[in-house]
């Protein structure tokens, strides 16, 4: 195999605690023709220092905060790589993850090739948990997988140069789902997409705090964005089959239950949409339960629903109790 250059992209904003070992883990690659390229975006902590205290063994840049996708687009645009690798700077990889990837991709002539991972969890009683290997699983066809809400790490994905170039590269407008709208942008561009099983990724969690629990409404605005961009693409191009709207579907329902206790009439409305895409749709995944399923079996969908917004309203006032209720 010819060590064509790899490109690892790490962007960093106020990681000063991790993101030593997220650029020792880019120099441990076993892979040798290896450039790593650090985007300070703005930190106010020590993280800059650290950068430079690596001297000529990274590239770096820094400048105002413009957000993780900026500096993304940016490291991409200095890179020199034929294959690149993002890496948030509080994850890291393992040391051959590069090179079994590349073997990967060249061996299959692929274009994308992502693998296995696991959390690493950071308690606030400063324990350290390393999680099991989430199985990633082979996706007959990715694309519906993606729109039907399936995730996979960032780190453990690799991409070519070329699959990057025909992306457009990283939505700078969006402020959560960043990973998912990327994967899509690239899958939608025609790149091939193959799954490698082995887990050489480390996507590191920390506290109780996720995008999604930090600003929930950030997190469901910014999905679906995404959710409407890629079916209008779909659209335009003559794309949209009834699989690929069973998926949105999917994702819709999803949106709909995080509103059904804060915000009734946008429940109702993407609970409409989800019907709209799917007339016959299936509950997938953690939603679709036994009881669920065998219960939808008896009853309509939108009958089914109801009943489950009025034992959630029924539970949440038993909650609460009586006390509570007359306080309100």
């Amino acid at each position: 195999m010819v060590n064509r250059l790899a490109s690892i992209i790490i962007p960093c904003f106020n990681a000063e605690q991790w993101l030593s070992e997220s650029i020792d883990s880019a120099l441990k690659q076993t892979y040798s023709s290896v450039e790593i390229i650090v985007i300070d975006d703005g930190s106010s902590d020590g993280s800059l220092d650290i950068i430079k205290s690596y001297g000529d063994r990274i590239i770096w840049e820094t400048g105002p905060n413009r957000g993780g996708n900026h500096a993304r687009n940016r490291g991409f645009a200095i890179s020199k790589g034929n294959y690149i690798q993002f890496l948030d700077a509080d994850d890291y990889l393992l040391p051959q993850k590069l090179e079994k990837q590349i073997r990967f991709l060249e061996t299959a002539g692929a274009d994308v090739v992502y693998g296995d991972w696991r959390h690493q969890y950071h308690l606030e009683n400063g324990k350290v948990i390393l999680d099991d290997i989430k199985t990633s699983g082979n996706q007959p066809d990715i694309l519906k997988s993606l729109l039907a809400d399936w995730w996979v790490s960032p780190a453990c994905l690799l991409f070519r140069r070329s699959a990057v170039e025909s992306s457009g590269g990283w939505d700078e407008t969006l402020s959560a789902g960043q990973d998912r709208d990327f994967f899509l942008a690239v899958v939608m561009s025609g790149a091939q997409v193959i799954y490698q099983p082995e887990c050489d990724a480390i996507y590191r969690r920390y506290g109780n705090v996720t995008v999604s629990s930090a600003s929930q409404e950030r997190y469901l605005e910014n999905h679906l964005k995404i959710l409407e961009k890629y079916e209008a693409r779909l659209n335009q191009e003559d794309k949209l089959l009834d699989s690929y709207k069973d998926a949105l579907a999917q994702s819709y329902f999803l949106i709909a239950r995080k509103y059904l206790e804060t915000n009734p009439a946008l429940y109702s409305q993407f609970l409409a949409k989800t019907l709209s895409l799917s007339p016959k749709f299936q509950a997938q995944g953690s939603e679709r339960t036994f009881l669920y399923s065998f219960a939808q079996k008896l009853l309509s969908f939108r009958k089914l629903e109801f009943l489950v917004v009025t034992l959630k309203q029924l539970s949440k006032k038993l909650r609460n109790g009586p006390h509570n209720t007359l306080s309100a």
